[in-house]
């Protein structure tokens, strides 16, 4: 039986909601894609990580931890290979996926309770260093010539099994991060100190993933996976704290951007804090290659930061808003539109719907005078399709809601 798109939209490839033992899509896309491979089959490897490491779920608590090298490629050319701030804005999907299809991943099983193991050989402190760091893996076999695409990771190329990794230069912590990983505070209170002092999403993410972060004798290995939704969360549920104190915004703004076939609009209106994701996948894309007609995705935020049904897209999509409000010491009530394009035929990872939001928020909003403006806008800015008439009815419901400061305000 032909698998809904609807099911679809909702797994991602992830929950495996059709009850097959891997996702046909994902397998489909892999199997096209080979064609991207272009490293040489060889049991050594000498190179930079950029720094790259990925912590894996499968046999979890003994879980796989992926040490990414470009072969060949070394000192600061290997940055761009783990780069997605420096990614957006200047290469296309095709790029992305190359960039990432040349990386070669030695694999080694770890305990997930062991973390200083990584520690002692130095894999973490080379997925930490502020810069690549050169160095070479002996593998058991040679790469097989395969790509892993997944909604929030990175795409991943050729994997073998590691027999050995040596750094060849001296990896380099931030300061902040050097502290953090001796003290024994609580990882969420440890993610939010390298936040504020200036450390970005990423390296947060590869230090609590590699259980650098937390109280000492509580450190785990954290799959990559559930550490960048962990991060996201912690953060964006930490700001709003803070956020939830301010003056609400005066007049409603619209932000939009638009990247990698992903449509954004991102609105605030006056009000108390609390969200709206909605998602319009239009047929041909990743996940809707059956549907005859755009399918919509929707999740909502309580004031105090809870998701229904949680989403890792969302969560992705709300860190720089909170960020934004944060900054300008405003709260507001949030709404963002994504809108996925035909054209976006694999998934990336989440760090896309991250950048483009910070960049959304980033140019001069457009200020519309009152909801009926607002709404308005939001017509204009939707493509044409029997979709706009259920984003509107989940926009009216939204803007319909009456939270008690709202009446205070």
């Amino acid at each position: 039986m032909p698998i809904p798109a609807e099911l679809c939209i909702r797994c991602k490839g992830y929950k495996l909601l059709c009850g097959l033992p891997q996702c046909p899509l994902l397998e489909k896309h892999r199997s096209a894609l080979r064609s991207y491979l272009s490293v040489a089959p060889r049991r050594f490897v000498e190179g930079a990580t950029p720094p790259s490491l990925l912590v894996g779920e499968r046999g979890y608590p003994r879980v796989p931890v992926l040490l990414q090298v470009p072969p060949g490629v070394e000192g600061d050319r290997a940055r761009e290979y783990d780069d997605p701030r420096g990614w957006w804005g200047k290469l296309g999907l095709g790029d992305i996926v190359r960039l990432r299809s040349y990386m070669v991943s030695g694999v080694a099983r770890v305990e997930a309770s062991d973390p200083w193991r990584l520690y002692e050989k130095e894999y973490g402190l080379a997925a930490l260093s502020e810069k690549p760091v050169a160095t070479s893996m002996s593998l058991e076999k040679p790469p097989r010539p395969n790509l892993v695409f997944d909604d929030v990771n990175k795409p991943l190329g050729p994997t073998a099994r590691m027999r050995e990794a040596r750094l060849e230069d001296n990896p380099r912590l931030p300061r902040v991060l050097e502290r953090l990983v001796w003290d024994d505070l609580r990882a969420r209170d440890a993610v939010v100190e390298a936040h504020a002092r200036g450390l970005d999403v990423y390296t947060i993410v590869r230090a609590l993933s590699l259980g650098f972060l937390g109280k000492s004798r509580k450190r785990r290995l954290v799959p990559t996976r559930w550490a960048i939704t962990a991060v996201d969360d912690m953060l964006a549920q930490s700001l709003l704290r803070v956020v939830n104190r301010f003056s609400p915004l005066g007049s409603p703004e619209l932000y939009q951007a638009e990247y990698l076939y992903n449509r954004f609009l991102v609105i605030l209106l006056p009000g108390g804090y609390r969200g709206l994701w909605v998602e319009v996948w239009h047929p041909r894309g990743v996940w809707t290659p059956g549907a005859s007609q755009p399918l919509v995705f929707e999740a909502g935020e309580n004031p105090h930061g809870v998701i229904r049904p949680p989403d890792g897209g969302y969560s992705a999509a709300r860190l720089p808003v909170v960020e934004h409000l944060y900054r300008r010491s405003r709260k507001a009530a949030v709404v963002i539109l994504r809108e996925i394009l035909p054209g976006y035929i694999v998934p990336l990872g989440n760090w896309h719907i991250r950048e483009t939001v910070r960049r959304a928020l980033e140019t001069r909003p457009q200020r519309p005078v009152d909801l009926e403006e607002v709404i308005a806008k939001v017509r204009e800015w939707l493509s044409p399709g029997p979709h706009v008439e259920r984003v509107m009815r989940s926009l009216g419901r939204f803007l319909g809601q009456r939270m008690l400061d709202e009446y205070v305000y």
